[in-house]
Order: structure tokens, then C-alpha cells, then sequence
């Protein structure tokens, strides 16, 4: 089984905003986005799946407008560290998104790790004066066993900066073993995610298919066989490459058009998977 996920990050905010929202006024957005694809994934739902994460505000706006046996899947973009629970907490997590939330509101999918996730939280931990990336994937591990116990899948995501690639098996190490420690991986409920950061924004170069395969090759041994997707951007330009990797499960898309009106389009959404699957 392949995956292909679609972060929408933020994208629902206009241009006079200073967002990259053309594609339908906000109230509607959330559900453009999946009449704007449904349809045309199906043809792949047998060999491919389709998860998109959703900032909170269009969730239900996504989930309503579901077809029957729709081949999207609703995500959001990442959960709480602490949860609800009977006879516990019921829910006083001001600004937090609980787990069993994201459930309730239709979600069957969260993104943990992300990298600009990560840098927020070591940010947090900095202004506290802790310097320890490893507190950064323990607080991602109480997200993770969250998402896990409200019976979210959830897409894992793991990578190294420009600093720390000379040790990069090393930090990918630690992502995985202390960010997953306690969550049982066996049933297929989690996915991976690889991020190479220093390689993510205008101007930087991409690596190629041999880094990528080889750092395929390495979590999948980590984890023991968990699938990986690649997360530096799956793209009209890669999608027949990375498609090319065995090692390799899917990838994460984004943006659709990095020049011009950038943002994210349907259509484009569209050809990058018929790309990627060579039809």
C-alpha cells in the first residue's frame, strides 16, 4: 500500500491576508478542497491512500462534504499531549486539541513531528533555557500515545537540520526510539515520515534518489519495517523519482504551485499523483 498526504498547513487564509487561498471563499474551502478531488483518487484507493490534514476551522466542512466511500481521509494538523478521559480530565485544555476532538470531529489521521513542530517546541524549551532535543521528542512521544489511544493513525515525522546531518543516524535514532517509545507500531496504525530540513525552502537543493533510498533503508530498520514517506515535498519534478525508490511508501505534498499564485490546486494536486503512479 502507498500513501500520498496533503498538509494544507494554513492555506485557507487569502492573499489580502497575506495567505495563498484562491480556491473558494472560507466557508466553502474546507469543502473544495475534497469535491475538488474525491472523484478522480478513486481509480487509485485499492493501491494508494489518501489522508489530508486540515487546519481545525474546516474539519467539518471537509467531513460533510465526504461522497459514500470517499477515498479521502480527514487528518488534522497535529494533537494535545494530554487527553480526556472518563471520570478524568473532560476536556479543560484551553488552546490544546485533544485527541478524542480530532476523533469526534471525523479525523482518522494526525501529523506529529512535523518539522516546523519541532521547531516550535525547542523554541518553547529554549526561552526555558533547556537546550535538549531530546525533550523535544518526549513531549512528541505524549502526543503520539495519545493519538494512538484515541485510535488515530498517525504520520510520524522525523528528520535533521543542517547542523546535525554530519551525526543524521543518530538524531534519526533518537526520533524514533524516544518519539515512539510505549506506542505499538504493529498495527499498521503509524507512519514515517523523513524530513531532510536543511534541504526544505526556496534555494536549497533537494537530495537525490540514492540519499533518499539510503535513508529509507536506515528507518526501516530502525522500526522494523514501518513505512516511510518522504516529506521534503513530493512534487510534479520528483514524484516519478521518489515513485522509483522501493524502499520508499508515498510522499507528503503541499504546495502545488510554487511560483506565480502559489498555493495549493486541485488539478495540480491531481497530476502529481498521476505522476507519481505513471499514468
Amino acid at each position: 500500500m502507498k500513501y500520498i498526504f496533503l498538509n494544507l498547513k494554513r492555506f485557507d487564509i487569502p492573499p489580502e491576508l497575506g495567505g495563498v487561498n484562491r480556491l473558494a471563499p472560507l466557508p466553502q474551502w474546507g469543502a473544495a478542497v475534497v469535491t475538488g478531488v474525491q472523484e478522480k483518487l478513486r481509480p487509485l484507493a485499492e493501491e494508494c491512500r489518501f489522508p489530508v490534514f486540515f487546519p481545525e476551522a474546516h474539519i467539518l466542512g471537509a467531513a460533510g462534504a465526504l461522497a459514500a466511500d470517499s477515498p479521502v481521509e480527514l487528518g488534522c494538523q497535529g494533537v494535545f499531549r494530554q487527553d480526556t478521559a472518563v471520570g478524568g480530565n473532560f476536556g479543560a485544555f484551553t488552546t490544546g486539541r485533544p485527541a478524542h476532538a480530532a476523533a469526534a470531529l471525523g479525523c482518522g489521521w494526525t501529523m506529529i513531528g512535523h518539522c516546523e513542530e519541532r521547531r516550535d517546541k525547542a523554541g518553547v524549551l529554549a526561552e526555558a533555557g533547556v537546550q535538549d532535543t531530546a525533550a523535544v521528542n518526549r513531549v512528541l512521544n505524549q502526543e503520539v500515545r495519545r493519538a494512538a489511544e484515541a485510535g488515530l493513525n498517525v504520520l510520524y515525522c522525523i528528520g535533521e537540520t543542517a547542523e546535525e546531518s554530519p551525526r543524521r543516524d543518530e538524531v534519526l535514532r533518537e526520533q524514533l526510539t524516544v518519539g515512539l517509545e510505549g506506542v505499538d507500531t504493529a498495527d499498521g496504525k503509524v507512519v514515517i515520515a523523513y524530513e531532510p530540513v536543511w534541504a526544505i525552502g526556496p534555494g536549497k537543493t533537494p537530495p537525490g534518489r540514492e540519499f533518499i533510498q539510503e535513508v529509507a533503508r536506515v528507518i526501516k530498520g530502525i522500526t522494523g519495517g514501518l513505512p516511510v514517506v518522504y516529506g521534503g515535498g513530493l512534487k510534479t519534478d520528483n514524484a516519478a523519482m521518489l515513485a522509483s525508490i522501493p524502499e520508499m511508501d508515498g510522499g507528503l505534498i503541499a504546495l502545488t504551485r510554487f511560483t506565480g499564485e502559489i498555493g495549493f490546486y486541485p488539478d495540480e494536486y491531481i497530476e502529481i499523483i498521476h505522476t507519481y503512479f505513471g499514468k
